[in-house]
């Protein structure tokens, strides 16, 4: 296979041929031809595709009125302690209704506040946004352990958000900064994985996760907080320092996103057990 370019005559590597021929028959093929890396059993954290469907729908119900936001159909994924997904659901009626790149956003939040919370510490991915800012304490982390793709991307399109999920049972990974990603603990306190959500704004994805994380009866994280009730709960605390920058007096503040989020103190609305 050639290309003319002017009078000079280009031959393409046969691996570029391959490639191209092998695109050009995808047709209409919604299924990504991708047997993965090695699954693992998921730890069993009590939460299944149906409860975490249960709860998600609940969340999402209450509306702009109660969450803030846009309103839009949301991703919700959660890990057990080792990182391994345990389920994925979605809010709208099929896979398209709700933002695409958020079903992978929802498993990086949930894997944040787990790699980043501990049995005495409860930190969610909202209250990581100010110390990974540049200057801050973290600036980087948010590089630090990237998405492996082949285990998000793979699988049956339609599957995505059922108990079918090609994620379910592996290890997405991702690091991820901003409000939606909340740690999960048990009646003892104790760290048992990470719910994250995706598909509106940031502070919104923050509100319906603290539902949806009480939906699961796993809230269980009074006192092991950063803000000033000491819970993981978003902390609007920013303030311009004269200089044109946005700084956070208690070093894990998070913006304000301006639909309507920041007038509901989850961590009130939603007292943790």
């Amino acid at each position: 296979m050639s290309n003319i370019l002017g009078s000079r005559r280009v031959r393409l590597p046969a691996v570029i041929v391959a490639a191209v021929l092998g695109l050009a028959g995808c047709g209409d093929d919604i299924t990504n031809n991708n047997a993965g890396p090695a699954t693992f059993t998921p730890l069993d954290i009590g939460v299944t595709n149906a409860t975490l469907q249960t709860a998600l729908d609940a969340a999402v119900a209450v509306g702009t009125a109660g969450n803030g936001g846009l309103g839009l159909p949301m991703w919700a994924t959660v890990v057990d302690r080792h990182g391994v997904v345990v389920a994925v659901a979605h809010s709208g009626t099929g896979v398209g209704d709700q933002w695409l790149g958020s079903r992978a956003i929802s498993a990086q939040k949930a894997n944040t506040a787990n790699d980043f919370s501990l049995d005495g510490l409860a930190l969610s991915s909202a209250n990581l946004w100010a110390p990974t800012q540049p200057g801050g304490s973290l600036w980087g982390l948010q590089e630090s352990n990237p998405v492996d793709v082949s285990v998000v991307y793979g699988g049956d399109f339609d599957s995505y958000g059922t108990e079918s999920d090609f994620m379910v049972g592996k290890k997405p990974g991702g690091i991820n900064v901003f409000g939606g990603g909340l740690a999960l603990y048990d009646a003892n306190g104790a760290l048992v994985g990470a719910v994250g959500l995706s598909g509106d704004t940031s502070c919104a994805d923050h509100n319906i996760a603290w539902r949806v994380r009480d939906g699961l009866t796993l809230n269980f994280a009074a006192g092991l907080g950063v803000d000033g009730d000491q819970t993981d709960d978003i902390i609007y605390d920013l303030a311009d320092d004269g200089n044109g920058h946005l700084v956070s007096a208690s070093g894990f503040g998070h913006p304000i996103c301006g639909f309507g989020e920041d007038g509901h103190d989850m961590a009130t609305e939603l007292p943790l057990q």
